[in-house]
């Protein structure tokens, strides 16, 4: 029974022994880049029956144990150094190679991100501005839509009785241009013989009409004045009951019958009709003239002159503007005026221009110091490259104009008194202004310039 125990152990111990081995040979197999010498685990080695084999080392130039058994074998640190230092050149050069490549795709890829960045900020840009554009077209559509549809409401609606207004009125003016053309013809046929003044002239004369008043002429008509002995004696209206008397009218006007639209050498000699014969024998009705630049100035270098300006509108309202000083000089100097110390209710247009005219707009009317134009001859203060553009050609008449005038006492005859920028002949406010009382579209019912000589207190 014993034996038979003591065989069985030694059975057993065989068997364990067998499978330990089997079991250390995969162990190793499996795990050979653990164990590079080829020695087994201690805990895997179990004393055996058998006697043990000597240590078997591997080739050293071999990837294998000897035994196959025991599996391939892991590289040696050395054998890893040789085989990197074999291979680092290949990989230096390599790398070296690479690397300008790499910063060159680096920089072109920085180039193409700010491009590709720059490109959306435009898109966008772009996005915004098409969206305004779109607005403003949208706007302007509606806008146009809508004037489209004034016009149209105008073209079927208003334009063909405008029209038809427009044709009664054309034959209301047919019909006054024929009456016109028959009082014309009336006329024609009872002036074919001369105009004669049939009225006695005063025996009673003077330099001027005060030297007259004073001589005892105290009735407001017609006299001759010499101011100059060098020159011959004219014709001239004195007034000799406005404030004390003794003014000579050196121009007038009252009903359109003379054209203020002359040249420079009519308005140096004078012209129109002095007074006419108002039934008494004698030339007390003042007519329409101009005295004539050369016989002011010569009035009125004798000595200290003021002028007094007379003026009424439509509605007989009348106003006046008087200067203590008021001098013309010789057309040497172009005729050139001066005024002073003005008085009056008129408002003073000469010296301060415009009144609802500001800043530069009002200094460039004022008169004082300016030269006498004419249409034929321009000594305005309008410079323009254009000759057509002078201040007489477009305000009717000649006058101290500057650019261009607050008063016009020599413009264009309105009757009514208002008028508009289409019927004058340039579209300009052409009329017998006196802008400071009236404004620039109002044409004045009489307007008259007198002067005398001045005594100061």
């Amino acid at each position: 029974m014993m034996k038979k125990m003591g065989g069985m152990k030694q059975e057993e111990r065989t068997r364990k022994h067998r499978l330990m081995q089997e079991d250390t040979g995969h162990s190793l197999q499996d795990k050979n880049c653990l164990q590079p010498e080829g020695l087994l685990h201690p805990q895997s080695v179990e004393v055996a029956t058998e006697p043990v084999r000597p240590k078997l080392q591997p080739d050293s130039g071999g990837c294998k144990h000897l035994q196959d058994e025991l599996g391939v074998l892991c590289p040696t640190g050395c054998e890893l150094r040789t085989n990197l230092l074999k291979q680092s050149r290949n990989v230096k050069n390599s790398v070296a190679n690479i690397r300008p490549k790499l910063e060159s795709l680096s920089h072109s890829s920085n180039s193409i991100f700010k491009y590709a960045s720059l490109l959306g900020e435009k898109f966008k840009e772009r996005q915004e501005l098409n969206k305004e554009n779109e607005n403003l077209i949208n706007e302007y559509s509606i806008e146009l839509e809508e004037q489209y549809t004034y016009i149209k409401e105008n073209v079927d609606n208003n334009i063909p009785s405008n029209i038809r207004i427009l044709r009664q009125v054309l034959e209301n003016l047919r019909s006054k241009i024929q009456k016109l053309e028959a009082t014309i013809s009336s006329q024609v046929e009872n002036c074919r013989s001369p105009c004669v003044t049939s009225c006695n002239i005063p025996v009673v004369s003077g330099k001027e009409c005060e030297e007259i008043y004073r001589k005892g002429g105290e009735t407001s008509e017609m006299y001759l004045i010499q101011p100059d002995a060098f020159f011959r004696p004219y014709k001239v209206y004195c007034d000799m009951t406005t404030q004390d008397g003794g003014w000579t009218v050196i121009q007038n006007r009252q009903d359109g019958s003379v054209n203020f639209g002359r040249t420079w050498d009519s308005y140096k000699n004078g012209f129109g009709n002095v007074a006419s014969n108002g039934g008494k024998g004698v030339c007390d009705t003042p007519g329409e003239y101009w005295l004539g630049n050369e016989r002011i100035s010569q009035i009125t270098n004798l000595g200290p002159t003021e002028a007094l300006i007379e003026m009424e509108d439509w509605d007989n309202n009348k106003v006046s503007a008087k200067y203590t000083g008021f001098t013309v000089q010789n057309e040497a100097n172009k005729y050139q005026l001066s005024v002073s110390g003005y008085q009056g209710t008129a408002g003073n247009a000469l010296m301060e221009g415009a009144s609802e005219l500001r800043g530069e707009n009002r200094t460039m009317t004022i008169h004082n110091g300016m030269f006498f134009s004419t249409y034929d001859r321009d000594n305005d203060g309008w410079l323009h490259a254009d000759p057509n553009k002078q201040c007489a050609k477009e305000d009717g008449g000649g006058w101290w104009y500057n650019r261009c005038h607050s008063a016009n006492p020599n413009g264009r005859y309105y009757w009514g008194g208002y008028y508009t920028y289409d019927m004058a002949k340039h579209g300009t406010d052409d009329g017998v202004v006196w802008m400071n009382w009236k404004k620039s579209w109002y044409s004045m019912k009489k307007m008259s310039i007198k002067i005398r000589p001045f005594f100061s207190n």
